[in-house]
């Protein structure tokens, strides 16, 4: 007779959280990090948190902030940006900043590899991360400068026009420079990373007017509106070089990755009830769907979604709320993100979270893992499924122990990038494991095992 599997369900898994706060249990979704669905009833109806706890992103963690389609306008779904990175990783992911409505751009400060691509005058406090993982909130302000044969003169970064008289953009903006009539453009090519608080300096290549200037992959097109044009036509011929500066407050020399988003929620352990930064009353006290950061005491990361938006289900939280829950699960700082229908936290390309609207965002943040990854082994008829996944080419082992001690190797060898899947049938019933390991060709090794019961 052909025994049908049935997975009874995965060993729960769990992250000790600092002392005062509860253990983080839940489902293990790749080695090291937990998610777990907590439904809290308050007076209000029913709140739905979903939290992740990681890792101290080194090693094979990172910690990454990314733009929707690679550039700083537009929108993407959180999912699409994960399964695009998937082949590559394995990543878990929460939306980032409040976003401008019709360019998709994020509304404040964003860095990447130590390369500020977008800015604002501040008011609003910033998650930012150091190459150790160190959370810093602060609120931070882009200034920026551009200098011909002149004086220093203001301009914003990678910003939709009409917010500043002259405007840098980079290729992290997009192909092309905005759209616009009564402009002139300068093509500085080659122009510098955008590292910030430096002295930036280019040649000018082309001296151009009318908008939609394409920007050169290894370039930028500084662009001016209104009063500014015949300043610029003066103090930066073709020829000359121009000095740029991107200048932010507080310098964050250290930070690597950061997103915008705020307020900050929790400053040493404790909940922050008044902010005081450049937010309404009613985005702070409103319930709905939002989103944040936070870092415990022994350097692990929370990424933290209310559901909202969905009465019955889940009602939301106001930024208090927020901060409490923050502060209950044992962050000792942490910063909001963006909120309502775009609040979001996905795994590897899936929704871990019900936002109440289609989650496309201007910018995320995400957790890698560049080890060998095993998903849930699933039932498949009278089978079960396994599968692991490397990023890298890798020598790799995996077996399935059996409820009796006995040890299959199910394959062993070097693997290229990639899935790799085995079916197994009519399994014994009892406690079964499957385990993997590896060594990439960076000589870092991983391992990952899953448990699972078949039952008769």
């Amino acid at each position: 007779m052909v025994r049908r599997a049935v997975i009874a369900g995965l060993a729960a898994a769990a992250l000790a959280a600092p002392a005062g706060a509860a253990p983080i249990r839940g489902q293990a979704l790749m080695p090291g990090v937990v998610y777990s669905r907590q439904v809290q009833f308050t007076t209000h109806g029913p709140v739905v948190l979903n939290v992740v706890a990681t890792p101290k992103p080194t090693g094979l963690y990172g910690l990454h902030a990314a733009l929707s389609n690679g550039a700083v306008q537009g929108r993407e779904r959180l999912t699409d940006m994960e399964a695009a990175l998937s082949r590559s990783t394995t990543v878990v992911g929460v939306n980032g900043d409040l976003f401008d409505s019709r360019w998709g751009t994020p509304s404040s400060v964003l860095v990447r590899d130590g390369q500020v691509l977008a800015g604002s005058k501040g008011g609003r406090s910033a998650a930012g991360f150091d190459p150790t993982g160190g959370l810093h909130v602060d609120r931070v302000a882009l200034s920026g400068t551009w200098k011909g044969t002149g004086q220093n003169r203001p301009l914003g970064l990678n910003e939709p026009p009409g917010r500043s008289a002259v405007t840098l953009y980079t290729p992290a903006w997009g192909a092309t420079t905005p759209g616009e009539s009564g402009t002139l453009e300068l093509v500085l090519a080659p122009f510098p990373a955008t590292t910030p608080n430096t002295v930036l300096t280019a040649p000018i290549a082309q001296v151009a007017q009318g908008g939609s200037q394409p920007i050169p992959p290894n370039g930028a097109v500084l662009v001016a509106r209104g009063n500014q044009v015949p300043i610029m036509t003066s103090e930066a011929p073709a020829g000359t070089t121009v000095t740029i500066r991107l200048i932010l407050t507080p310098r964050w020399s250290d930070v690597r990755e950061a997103v915008g988003g705020g307020p900050v929620l929790v400053r040493g352990g404790k909940a922050i009830f008044r902010p005081n930064e450049a937010f309404s009353t009613s985005q702070l006290f409103t319930r709905s769907g939002r989103s944040a950061v936070g870092v415990t005491a022994d350097g692990r990361i929370l990424l933290v979604t209310a559901d909202g938006g969905r009465p019955g289900y889940s009602l939301g939280v106001t930024n208090f709320e927020l901060a409490l829950a923050l502060m209950r699960l044992g962050a000792v700082d942490a910063c909001a993100l963006g909120t309502g229908w775009s609040a979001a936290l996905a795994f590897d390309g899936k929704l871990l979270s019900r936002p109440s609207g289609d989650a496309s965002v201007a910018d995320a943040l995400f957790v890698t893992y560049d080890g060998v990854y095993a998903p849930a082994p699933a039932p498949n008829g009278a089978n079960v499924t396994l599968a692991y996944k490397v990023v890298r080419h890798s020598s790799v082992t995996a077996t399935l122990t059996g409820p009796d001690g006995s040890v299959t190797t199910l394959d062993t060898g070097t693997k290229d990038a990639g899935t790799y899947t085995f079916d197994r049938a009519s399994l014994a019933a009892g406690k079964w494991t499957f385990a993997v390991s590896a060594v990439d060709d960076l000589g870092r090794r991983s391992s990952t095992d899953r448990a699972f019961t078949v039952g008769s």
